[in-house]
């Protein structure tokens, strides 16, 4: 239990509280967006600060969860128009989808922060076999990135369909329509990078582990025989 929360702990902090907050905020407590957008942008905004200061490196997901929080804060001015009001929920996935394939194009993959703990399981051999295929497989890479890849493709394609919905479709359609993107897209982006990128993953990290468990314990076999 505590390896599986010291794993969670980044995804938790970097995306899930802050969009938790901004949701009970909004609803529970009845604050305006642009308060609620505010509030829920302390968390990234210090993690982002901490690991610049502490680590020296940039916090990809807390970044860019504190970008598309202060975008969503200057469209939230944006009022009067209805159909702009939907449409600009498509900005925030374009934001996040742009994000997540310019680190792609980068060659660090931001994605990889969220599902790797997923994968290593908090398991010492695991994250040396992790770092190894890293650095020397090349499959082993391109999962990682078809990973972030799926992801931003996703989100892009999202937003696109947010936005020719907001002006095509009935307005209190597109209200809980747009709900439904979201959880078809997340459904969508799960299903596809988990077979793509996640489960091919796990099988070439078991074959690393098992096979430096093996020529570790070759050494053994040939010193009692």
């Amino acid at each position: 239990m505590t390896t599986t929360k010291k794993n969670l702990r980044p995804l938790l902090l970097d995306v899930a509280v802050p969009l938790a907050s901004y949701y009970l905020l909004k609803e529970a407590f009845g604050m305006s967006t642009f308060a609620a957008l505010a509030w829920s942008s302390v968390v990234p905004a210090v993690r982002t600060l901490w690991s610049v200061v502490r680590e020296r490196t940039v916090n990809g997901l807390a970044g860019l969860i504190l970008v598309v929080n202060l975008v969503s804060l200057a469209l939230s001015f944006v009022a009067g128009d209805p159909r702009l009001m939907l449409a600009k929920d498509g900005a925030v996935s374009s934001t996040v989808g742009i994000g997540i394939l310019v680190s792609v194009a980068l060659g660090k993959p931001m994605m990889t922060t969220a599902f790797k703990p997923f994968v290593v399981k908090g398991d010492a051999a695991r994250e040396a076999a992790w770092w190894r295929l890293i650095a020397g497989s090349a499959a082993f890479r391109r999962a990682e990135r078809a990973f972030s890849l799926v992801w931003g493709v996703a989100l892009l394609a999202e937003c696109v369909a947010r936005v020719i919905g907001a002006y095509t479709v009935p307005v209190d359609t597109m209200v809980w329509l747009g709900t439904v993107m979201t959880v078809a897209t997340f459904g969508l982006g799960f299903l596809v990078s988990g077979g793509l990128a996640v489960e091919p993953m796990r099988r070439m990290l078991t074959a690393e582990v098992e096979g430096a468990q093996a020529a570790t314990a070759r050494p053994e076999v040939a010193v009692a025989a």
